[in-house]
This record gives structure tokens, C-alpha cells and sequence, in this order.
């Protein structure tokens, strides 16, 4: 871990000085590099599902495996952050003072970012390929069930660096997957200038715990869809259809399903009728007076289930499913289906999460979806960043000042 760590500090100078055309014609290197190794890494992974049967559930296992279309998704995914603008060297303010001097404030790399992450072997070339974009150095710590596809595909992204004459420390992988390697990045000071957690919430609260390296909180996304009372009640199907059940092994899928009691009687037949037979229904005890399923227990409105789970609670109107959010939601996105513009307003106004829907599924937060390229996670935090991470989200800022021979 010292010696990768000592070579991506050192390496860092050098990633931060190159160019726009520099950056974009390694990136296009990576991703070329990705599909000519593509057997090696499906190799790799067929090794990593191997071992994952019968350990983790079958949305899990989903989340892990790769295939021809997903690696050239990666590797689409790589060009299209070679499309996106440089966000470094970016003037983001610009003034003269009175006595002459020119303060620019710049946007500069953060420096080493370190990612800690789990089962999805795609997140490997995303952060590889922000973090190069964005004039940084990514040192990457994936978990054990995706070790032999992420360091399959470390390794190709490591060729097509070298071939255009950038140092391979630019992207580093850690070969030790055990809890100690976690909490000496959490730990690096002087090394990691920032640690971005993508899990689920017992790796996100042990980072947020430990880190005495700047850290983003990220990920967990106990997601809230609200049926307003009146919602469009096939809109409001279809968005609850998707958000639960297009991937629900994924942070910006839905976990709790608001109904408001004026509709309740009408509408969660209609939702039995469209996702019973697929989604595992807990219902609080209005629901469950209306339509079959599961009683919902105290834990499943504070549960990510990430699976064909979902858990309906009546409420009385837009104020309690405010309230009920506030109590429950990890900050994540929520979104109301209404076509009343006072509750959309209510809604809107006091939702306190990083993404907030109104008619519209929240499967849409996603760095892609936002038009950022692929992302880096999600904040749920307000400090540097919320939200997709993007480009810019990578950056930091530092004021350049130009002079005549100016002293104080």
C-alpha cells in the first residue's frame, strides 16, 4: 500500500499538467484498450461469478456480471467523458482590484482521489476515467466478489495509458481487499487528497467513521415515491413500476411508496394488480386493510432493500409525506406524482435531498442521465458536492493572482 500510494503522489504533478488533447487521446486509448482485452476480463469475471453463487442474491450476482455489451457500454462510457468539457483550468471568478491586481479563482485537480467500492466491476473504468479527465490521480479499492474483473480491467486501462506515454500510477488498484487495506486509505493523510465511499451503508458509515482523510458521503438511497391525491394514476404506475423494478439493485432505485388516503382505496389496487406478482408488497395497516401483502415492520421504512421489496404507507396529505421523508429518507432522491402546483411547491420547497422528482421516476439520478458522463456516486452530503458527481465535482479551486511588481 506505501509504495502505490508514494508512486500515485508522485505521479500527481505530472496528471495535473497535461492537456485537454493529452487527457482525451489516453481516454480514447483506455476505452480501445478495454475491447481488445475484453477476453481477459470476461475471463476474470466468469471467475469472480463463480464464486459469488449462492453467497449474494441473484440482483446482486446481476450487478456483477459482465458481458460484451457491458464492456462496450464501459467503454462508450470513456468516450463520452472525452466529449465533455475540461473542467480544470476553468476561471470561475474573475476581478481586478483598485490596486491593479488581477485575482482569477482557478479550478485545479483535487490531486489523488481514492475510491472505495463493491460489487460493480464498471465502476472501475468510470472513476478511472473522471478522475484522468478531471487532472487527477484515482487510486481504486474494489471489494473482494469483483477483485479479478477489476484488476482484469485495471490492467487494460494501465496498456492504454502507456501507449500514449502516461505514467500507469495515473490509475491504481489495491490487491488487498481485507478491511485493513480500507483503513489505511481512510487514513492516508499526505497521500489521498479525497476518499469517495460507493457501497452500501456499513462501508459508507465505517468511512464516514474512520476517515481522517477528506471524505464525501455517498450512495445510500432509501428512496421515496409520493402518490399525490391527484397524481395521474397511470403516470404515477408507470414511474413507480420503473423506479422500483427497472434495476432495483441500484442506490436511485424505489424503496417506500407514499399513497395518499384520499386515492388509497382506488389506487393500491391498481398497483397490486401491476407489480404484485413481481414486488414483495409490506404494507403499513391502512394498506394492508385495502389490498394483500406482507405487514410492514417498524425497520422497513428505514431499510434499502435493494431488491423486489417495497415497502406503502397512507399518509394524510403532502405535509406528512414531507414529515415522513424527514424522518426516514438518507437524502438520497424522492419524488411526489401530482398535478396540483400548491403540493408540487410544498413538495419541492421541503424535501431536503440531493435530488428531488416531480413526474418523473428517480431512477433518473445518475450522472449519465444528468448529462455529466458517467459519475464518480452520488453525494448525499452538502459539502463540496451533492448529488451525481460529475467533472467538475473532481475539481478544487485556487485563486491565481497576477501583478506589476505589487507589494504590500
Amino acid at each position: 500500500m506505501k509504495t502505490m500510494l508514494t508512486a500515485a503522489k508522485a505521479a500527481k504533478t505530472e496528471i495535473a499538467c497535461l492537456t485537454t488533447e493529452q487527457k482525451n487521446a489516453a481516454l480514447c486509448a483506455m476505452a480501445d484498450a478495454l475491447l481488445a482485452n475484453e477476453a481477459d476480463i470476461l475471463a476474470a469475471n466468469t471467475l469472480d461469478l463463480e464464486a459469488a453463487k449462492g453467497t449474494v442474491s441473484d440482483v446482486m450476482l446481476d450487478r456483477l456480471l459482465l458481458s460484451s455489451a457491458r464492456i462496450a457500454g464501459m467503454a462508450e462510457g470513456i468516450r463520452q467523458v472525452v466529449n465533455l468539457p475540461d473542467p480544470v483550468g476553468r476561471i470561475l471568478e474573475e476581478y481586478t482590484r483598485s490596486d491593479g491586481l488581477l485575482i482569477q479563482k482557478t479550478a485545479v485537480p483535487m490531486g489523488v482521489i481514492a475510491i472505495i467500492y463493491e460489487s460493480r466491476p464498471n465502476v472501475t473504468s468510470d472513476a478511472a476515467a473522471l478522475a484522468l479527465k478531471s487532472g487527477n490521480v484515482c487510486v481504486l479499492r474494489g471489494g473482494k466478489e469483483a477483485f479479478r474483473s477489476a484488476n482484469a480491467i485495471v490492467s487494460a486501462l494501465k496498456k492504454g495509458l502507456v501507449s500514449v506515454g502516461i505514467t500507469e500510477n495515473a490509475v491504481n488498484l489495491v490487491q488487498d481487499t481485507s478491511r485493513d487495506s480500507a483503513t489505511a486509505l481512510m487514513t492516508a493523510n499526505g497521500y489521498i487528497d479525497l476518499l469517495i465511499p460507493r457501497g452500501g451503508a456499513g462501508l459508507i458509515q465505517a468511512c464516514v467513521r474512520t476517515a481522517t482523510v477528506p471524505c464525501i458521503e455517498t450512495g445510500t438511497g432509501i428512496c421515496h415515491v409520493y402518490v399525490e391525491k391527484t397524481a395521474d394514476q397511470a403516470m404515477a404506475l408507470n414511474i413507480i413500476e420503473n423506479a422500483k423494478t427497472s434495476r432495483p439493485s441500484v442506490c436511485n432505485a424505489e424503496e417506500v411508496l407514499l399513497v395518499d388516503k384520499a386515492i388509497a382505496k382506488e389506487f393500491l389496487p391498481k398497483l397490486h394488480d401491476r407489480i404484485g406478482a413481481k414486488v414483495e408488497l409490506r404494507l403499513d395497516e391502512t394498506a394492508a386493510a385495502i389490498i394483500p401483502g406482507t405487514p410492514a415492520g417498524a425497520a422497513d421504512f428505514d431499510t434499502e432493500f435493494l431488491d423486489y421489496i417495497l415497502a406503502v404507507k397512507c399518509v394524510e396529505d403532502v405535509q406528512e409525506a414531507v414529515a415522513h421523508i424527514a424522518a426516514h429518507s438518507t437524502g438520497h432522491s424522492e419524488a411526489i406524482v401530482t398535478s396540483d402546483p400548491h403540493a408540487e411547491t410544498v413538495f419541492t420547497s421541503g424535501v431536503d435531498s440531493a435530488a428531488v422528482y416531480v413526474n418523473a421516476s428517480t431512477r433518473f439520478t445518475d450522472g449519465g442521465e444528468f448529462g455529466l458522463g458517467c459519475e464518480m456516486g452520488i453525494s448525499t452530503q452538502k459539502l463540496h458536492a451533492r448529488g451525481p458527481m460529475g467533472l467538475r465535482e473532481l475539481t478544487t479551486y485556487k485563486y491565481i493572482i497576477h501583478g506589476k511588481g505589487h507589494v504590500r
